[in-house]
C-alpha cells in the first residue's frame, strides 16, 4: 500500500518562508501548503514574473504546492458587508493559484446557517456559486474548510450549487474545536457525545467524501473544563487510522497537509507529525 502524500503548512514553521521550504525539503516531504491570504505571497505582492520564479524555485527543490490557503477567518460570505469585494478578492486568489500551477484554493468562507430559510444561506449560495463558476474558467477549485458547520450542511451546499469546482478541505480536528467553542459561547458544559454525534470528526468525511480534494492533518481534544486545545498529531481525539481508511476507501489520493498552529516547538511537532503520518 502506498504511503500518504504529505505536505506542511509553510507558515506554521514560524520562520522565513524560503528557509521553511528548505526545512520541508530536508524532511523529505514533497508538498507545501502555501498561505496567500496575507504576507509576501498575496496576489498583490506577486507579479507575473515573481509567480513564475516561485514555481521555478519550488521545482528546483522537488517541492510542489498541495493547495494555496486564504481566508483564514477574515471573510464571511453570509454577511452583506464587503460581500462583493470578497468575491472579487476570491477571483484574484484563483488567478494566482492557477499561475502557481495549482488547482486548489483552501479557505474558510464563514459560518453557514443550518436553516436554509435564513437570508445568509442565499448569500452563501450566490457567492460560492460565482466563485465556482469563475474557478471553472481558470481551472481552480475552491475547497471549503470544515469546522463551523456539520458535514450535512456542507453536503446540502454542494448538492445545491452543483459544481465540481466547489469542493471540501476536510479538517477533522476542526470538527472538535468549533463545537467546543459553541458550547463555551452558550455557557454550557461540553458534551462530547452530543457534539461528536452532530459533527462526526471522522465519519463526517463519508458524508462529503466525493468532494474532498485536500485534507488537514491536525489533532485536537477538549479538557474536562471545556477548554479546547489543538495538540500534536496522534495525541488528540481524531482516530487517524479510521479517518485515513475512510478517505482511502473513497478513492482519495490527495495531500495530508500538516497544520500546527500552536505549541512551543512547531518544527519539532511537525517533524513528529511527518513520522506519524508515515506510519499510516
Amino acid at each position: 500500500m502506498a504511503g500518504l502524500k504529505i505536505a506542511v503548512m509553510l507558515g506554521n514553521l514560524r520562520m522565513d518562508e524560503y528557509e521553511g521550504m528548505k526545512v520541508v525539503a530536508e524532511m523529505g516531504v514533497p508538498g507545501i501548503h502555501l498561505s496567500v491570504g496575507g504576507g509576501r505571497f498575496t496576489p498583490e505582492n506577486l507579479d507575473a514574473a515573481a509567480r513564475k520564479e516561485l514555481v521555478r524555485h519550488l521545482s528546483s527543490m522537488d517541492l510542489e504546492i498541495s493547495a494555496v490557503s486564504a481566508w483564514g477567518g477574515q471573510v464571511d460570505l453570509g454577511k452583506e458587508e464587503n460581500w462583493q469585494e470578497n468575491i472579487e478578492w476570491g477571483k484574484r486568489i484563483m488567478d494566482l493559484t492557477a499561475d502557481l500551477d495549482n488547482d486548489i484554493w483552501q479557505g474558510h468562507c464563514g459560518i453557514m446557517p443550518e436553516d436554509p430559510a435564513q437570508p445568509a444561506w442565499r448569500l452563501f449560495l450566490d457567492g460560492l456559486g460565482q466563485l465556482a463558476e469563475y474557478g471553472e474558467k481558470v481551472g481552480v477549485r475552491l475547497a471549503i474548510e470544515t469546522g463551523p458547520e456539520p458535514a450535512y450542511v456542507l453536503r446540502r451546499l454542494l448538492d445545491t450549487v452543483g459544481s465540481d469546482y466547489l469542493c471540501i478541505n476536510y479538517d477533522p480536528a476542526n470538527m472538535i474545536l468549533w463545537p467546543a467553542n459553541y458550547a463555551k459561547q452558550a455557557g454550557e458544559p461540553y458534551d462530547k457525545l452530543k457534539w461528536f454525534e452532530k459533527y462526526q470528526p471522522n465519519e463526517g468525511a463519508l458524508v462529503v467524501s466525493d468532494a474532498i480534494v485536500h485534507t488537514h492533518a491536525k489533532d485536537a481534544l477538549v479538557h474536562e473544563d471545556g477548554t479546547r486545545e489543538e495538540v500534536p498529531l496522534g495525541e488528540g481525539w481524531v482516530n487517524w487510522p479510521r479517518y485515513v481508511g475512510y478517505l482511502r476507501d473513497s478513492g482519495y489520493d490527495g495531500y495530508y497537509a500538516i497544520e500546527r498552529e500552536t505549541g512551543d516547538d512547531p518544527v519539532g511537532d511537525i517533524r513528529k507529525a511527518v513520522e506519524f503520518l508515515r506510519t499510516l
